[in-house]
């Protein structure tokens, strides 16, 4: 279990498979703000509620040259049934193998009433045109996270 990536760091390579069958890599998005939000699971309440609100932002985002991905160990398959279903206008990232996940330290121990598990710890980070991590939120409250986003994101031009 990794811990979370700092500020100030590069930001680890990643290539996943996104909702749409393309491949994406870090080294491409170069030049742009990168929004790399993990979420645990594809179409349960806070994960669509989050997803919802970045859909909702999605002018604002483009307008600051942001690129949005929502990353969870959920199938190619099932990104594509989310994304439809909800009309989410950015790409969502397969990590079956939570191996991205693991790298950014989002991979972590859970306690639910009492019975640990491992899985996503909702985070988010914001990786500036450098390839930098320019901010980190570790555990994210859905509720306004996407005005914060945006707010960071300001912050950086």
């Amino acid at each position: 279990m990794a811990d979370f990536i700092e500020e100030g760091k590069k930001a680890p390579a990643f290539t996943l498979s996104a909702d749409d069958g393309s491949k994406v890599k870090l080294a491409d998005l170069a030049g742009s703000p990168v929004v790399l939000y993990f979420y645990p699971k594809d179409d349960t309440p806070g994960c669509t509620k989050e997803a919802c609100a970045f859909r909702d932002q999605h002018k604002q985002l483009a307008k600051l040259g942001a690129k949005v991905f929502g990353v969870s160990p959920d199938t190619v398959e099932s990104h594509e049934k989310f994304r439809d279903k909800f009309d989410l206008n950015f790409p969502l990232l397969a990590d079956p193998d939570h191996k991205m996940a693991e790298k950014y330290g989002a991979w972590r121990e859970k306690n639910m009433y009492g019975k640990k598990s491992m899985g996503i710890q909702r985070s988010t980070y914001l990786i500036d045109a450098q390839g930098k991590v320019a901010k980190v939120w570790k555990r994210v409250k859905v509720d306004g996270h996407d005005e914060k986003v945006i707010e960071a994101i300001q912050k950086l031009s």
